[in-house]
């Protein structure tokens, strides 16, 4: 660490391409103490003792990519000259002593992808031109002294992934266009102001947030019940507000704490600390009251439904041969989402003529994967599953998982329609996803030229989020088993999904039917060859293999061993990326290299020493990864081995 002011000859150096000073002890004007670096790419001052304004000369860093100077003295204004930095993807100003208004300029600033202005003392509102940051990840202006509404132009910055505007002085209503906002996942904060009306609806829309904080505002009403549908919520905070009613039953907020919504006006619900529903005496006898109006025609209704179903049940089976009826019962154990079964049956069975080969897309260890259209016109993806004498004597469990299987609802694993549990035929139906398997495009010199590496990095993000909603999210757990490039599939945008869940195993240590053997050769965690027992940490392993392939551009053989010779541990980083794609630039780097360090952690010989998925994904979405302590142009496979990234990210 470094204490003491910056060196005056700093000033003269034109030429530097970049300036890392951050976490010292630093002191000076930042005005005076740095001049005009037109070959400048990147500056991070962060967590210094910097001190005076942002000088008008930063304009003419014109190649600046990312500008840190959080968490330092910095006094002032937002020179609107900012927007003269066309090339900036971040910028970080938090925690100083800025003040005046956030420049609408800045919203010119076409590639941004991370902006945090957050603990300063700006005011005004936030600037309508807002919506042209189109690229905008990350947007944290918090505990400052803004104030006026929230603008709608906010709900059009669509790739947003963390939003938060908490400490401030907003008013008005929460706008509904927030629900828009598809790709929210971390959280949206908007605690700590003076919002008011009702919860907008739309907000049940943002599907995979994880943490929603409305706290300490004005909000009346109810809470909407569209909120149950927010699947992938594990923190929900609506305490001293005005609000009244039921809680929503979202199944992630089972283990709710009774502070996420305390003080209000009158919530119920069965969450500890919370009433329960029609508890008052008033809504009690009300309640009872509906109830012995409602329960004569109830049971009348109910005896006619049920005797007009005896009848045609009889006349029904009277017309069938026997053969019909042992047809039909086969046909009954098909189970699909939103689909009746024997239709579908039918359906795909004619749509793949019998399961033709002509139709056959794939074949893995434990099936062929078919295309089929149905008559609808619908695409799906159809896994006809190998099966042993023992499968079949255990349909049972093979149907009660199956049907947790079709409950995943997560937007990075392919939608499970149903399955189909047949005399002759078990078979899984999923939705169709048109551009194929990552394997397939790897293989492909066009489409991996095509795939670069913000690509590569979002895509082993998607996967990896996909895993940990699998370990972390569902109940019981589920573990995938074989995680391999032949299972994440890709549109045409080349975002990511996780398929093909027929070795799939729902988690349960009291049951040894999850502990045979499964995977693919190439990805299978070493420890299955002498325990047998699949864990989550087995899917940590094949997801390392995934990301290395992605990273080299074909699977990483030579590097599974554990054995790699010194000459091979000494190995460059940079020798080893697909030469295919563009070379990535220096932003890119520094994600590559948190992401081949994540992926050789999950490689780890021993299961112990392997993150958790949760740990995984939570150390690819942070907006400021730590920095290596070498250029990545100097990064050996040995400095990024046996990297604890737990502790890193």
């Amino acid at each position: 660490m470094f204490n003491g002011p910056i060196p005056r000859s700093l000033k003269t150096c034109t030429s530097l391409v970049e300036i890392d000073l951050q976490s010292n002890q630093l002191i000076g004007d930042i005005s005076q103490h740095f001049g005009v670096y037109p070959q400048l790419i990147k500056m991070t001052l962060k967590s210094n003792r910097l001190s005076g304004h942002i000088s008008p000369n930063i304009g003419a860093c014109t190649k600046l990519t990312v500008l840190r100077l959080a968490q330092n003295m910095i006094t002032g204004s937002i020179p609107p000259v900012i927007s003269k930095l066309s090339n900036l993807e971040q910028l970080r100003l938090d925690s100083n002593h800025l003040s005046g208004e956030i420049p609408p300029e800045i919203c010119t600033l076409a590639n941004l992808y991370s902006l945090n202005l957050s603990s300063n003392q700006l005011s005004g509102s936030i600037p309508t031109q807002i919506e042209k940051l189109r690229n905008l990840q990350y947007l944290d202006i918090s505990g400052n002294r803004l104030s006026g509404i929230i603008p709608e132009e906010l709900g059009t910055c669509m790739k947003l992934l963390s939003l938060k505007i908490n400490n401030n002085n907003f008013s008005g209503s929460l706008p509904g266009v927030i629900g828009n906002l598809a790709g929210l996942q971390i959280m949206l904060d908007v605690s700590k102001n003076n919002l008011s009306g009702v919860l907008p609806q739309q907000l049940g829309k943002l599907l995979m947030l994880q943490l929603l904080n409305l706290s300490h505002n004005q909000f009346s009403g109810s809470i909407p019940s569209s909120f149950a549908s927010m699947v992938s919520l594990s923190m929900l905070d609506v305490s001293y507000n005005d609000l009244d009613g039921p809680v929503p039953s979202a199944r992630l907020l089972q283990n709710a704490s009774a502070s996420w919504f305390l003080p209000n006006k009158g919530l119920c619900g069965n969450f500890s600390g919370l009433p329960p529903c029609y508890s008052t005496p008033v809504a009690a006898h009300k309640k009872g009251k509906i109830l012995g109006l409602l329960l004569p025609i109830v049971l009348v209704m109910g005896f006619v439904i049920v005797a007009a179903i005896v009848v045609i049940i009889i006349l029904t089976r009277k017309k069938r041969n026997p053969q019909e009826s042992v047809t039909s019962e086969a046909r009954d154990l098909f189970s699909v989402w939103n689909f009746d079964g024997r239709l579908v049956f039918d359906d795909i069975v004619r749509a793949t003529e019998d399961f033709d080969d002509k139709y056959n897309i794939g074949t893995g260890g434990y099936g062929k994967v078919y295309k089929a259209q149905l008559q609808d016109g619908q695409l799906v993806a159809v896994k006809k599953l190998h099966q042993t004498e023992e499968e079949l004597d255990d349909e049972r469990r093979f149907r009660s998982e199956m049907e947790i299987l079709t409950q995943i609802r997560q937007r990075s694993i392919v939608r499970m329609y149903g399955f189909c549990s047949h005399p002759v035929y078990k078979f899984l139906v999923y939705d169709y996803i048109q551009q194929g398997n990552l394997h397939r495009i790897l293989e492909n010199q066009e489409l991996a030229k095509e795939l670069d590496w913000n690509k590569r990095i979002a895509l082993a993000t998607d996967v990896a989020q996909a895993i940990s909603y699998l370990h972390h999210e569902c109940s019981p757990p589920i573990i995938h088993r074989d995680i391999t490039s032949n299972n994440i599939l890709l549109d045409t945008s080349f975002k990511a999904f996780v398929s093909d869940f027929g070795t799939a195993r729902i988690l349960k240590p009291d049951s040894s039917n999850w502990s045979a053997l499964a995977g693919t050769y190439g990805y299978i965690a070493p420890e299955l060859s002498y325990t047998s027992v699949a864990t989550e940490k087995c899917d940590v392993y094949s997801f390392g293999v995934v990301v290395l392939e992605l990273v080299m551009g074909k699977h990483p053989r030579d590097l599974l061993d554990g054995s790699l010779s010194n000459g091979e541990q000494s190995m460059m980083v940079k020798d080893i990326l697909d030469q295919r794609p563009t070379p990535p630039i220096s932003t890119e780097e520094n994600s590559l290299a948190l992401v081949i360090k994540l992926a050789l952690s999950c490689l780890e010989s021993s299961p112990q020493a392997r993150p958790t998925m949760r740990e995984a994904y939570q150390t690819l979405i942070q907006p400021s990864s730590s920095s290596t302590a070498v250029p990545f142009s100097a990064l050996t496979l040995q400095q990024g081995m046996h990297v604890d990234i737990r502790s890193e990210s």
